[in-house]
């Protein structure tokens, strides 16, 4: 007798009880492995091994596939938005079913949605209509900077945006080591402040950001500069660049995402600074 989990561990972990019924499993020997819980019913018609990701679960019982923040995360890619609720695409006119604690955000986006999860291109694509060009483009450059965008993959999701948000796309590069560095760019760009990143100044090391060959910017992640022992890498990274004739402001995550209006005054403060003593 065919093993339905053995089918559906080969099918990706879920299926629809159609599908194995091509398979020459019934109903009745589904319900009995279900009983003894060898595979699991998410929803009626949907079954899935044991083991299936908690999130993929819980988007297949609201009624759709992941998709959004959710996917990126799984990939690795850094996503804006701090939040760690289920994104569930639901197709145009999906209808969201009750679950057990339900916290989903569900986007009723057009297409139909695959059985489990979306792909990284409509992940990206739905994260835009979801949060913003800013969201977008930093989970873009992240993706891209991980190597899972081809040059294809790029123009397709170009493509996809509206016409006015292609611009996004057109300035991003595959450089940036964090969402924050990426930010810095998109913010920095829509005030027309050029920026080199990621470059390499001898005595000091690799920098974040250099504006008008005198100016440093380092964005410090969350975790990247806590502790004594980072701190004082820092001073001594500054000392250095001060002895070559650059000054360096450092931003951390809370002050590039939630006080950017004073980062970009301190910035613009700097570059004039600069300017007058040039």
């Amino acid at each position: 007798m065919i093993d339905p989990a053995h089918v559906i561990t080969q099918l990706g972990n879920v299926a629809f009880g159609t599908q194995l019924e091509k398979f020459g499993i019934s109903r009745a020997t589904l319900a009995r492995h279900v009983a003894k819980g060898k595979i699991d019913r998410i929803r009626s018609g949907v079954f899935a091994v044991p083991g299936l990701k908690p999130s993929i679960r819980e988007a297949i019982a609201h009624g759709g596939a992941l998709t959004c923040t959710s996917v990126l995360r799984s990939h690795g890619v850094w996503v804006l938005h701090e939040g760690t609720e289920p994104h569930v695409w639901m197709g145009a006119s999906g209808r969201a079913r009750t679950h057990a604690n339900c916290s989903c955000v569900s986007h009723y986006y057009r297409g139909d949605p695959p059985l489990g999860t979306a792909s990284l291109e409509q992940a990206l694509l739905h994260l835009y209509r979801c949060q913003g060009e800013e969201a977008f483009f930093a989970a873009f450059e992240s993706a891209w900077k991980l190597r899972l965008l081809s040059r294809a993959a790029r123009s397709r999701i170009r493509a996809a945006l509206p016409t006015s948000a292609r611009w996004i796309i057109d300035i991003a590069q595959p450089d940036a080591d964090s969402g924050l560095e990426s930010l810095l760019r998109l913010r920095l760009h829509l005030v027309g402040v050029r920026l080199d990143c990621q470059v390499e100044i001898s005595t000091v090391g690799k920098v974040d950001f250099v504006i008008g060959g005198r100016l440093i910017l380092e964005a410090d992640g969350k975790k990247n500069h806590d502790g004594a022992s980072m701190r004082h890498k820092d001073l001594v990274r500054d000392a250095a660049a001060s002895a070559l004739g650059y000054e360096t402001l450092r931003f951390d995550y809370a002050q590039v995402v939630h006080d950017w209006p004073t980062v970009r005054a301190a910035i613009i403060g700097a570059l004039n600074r600069l300017r007058d003593h040039a």
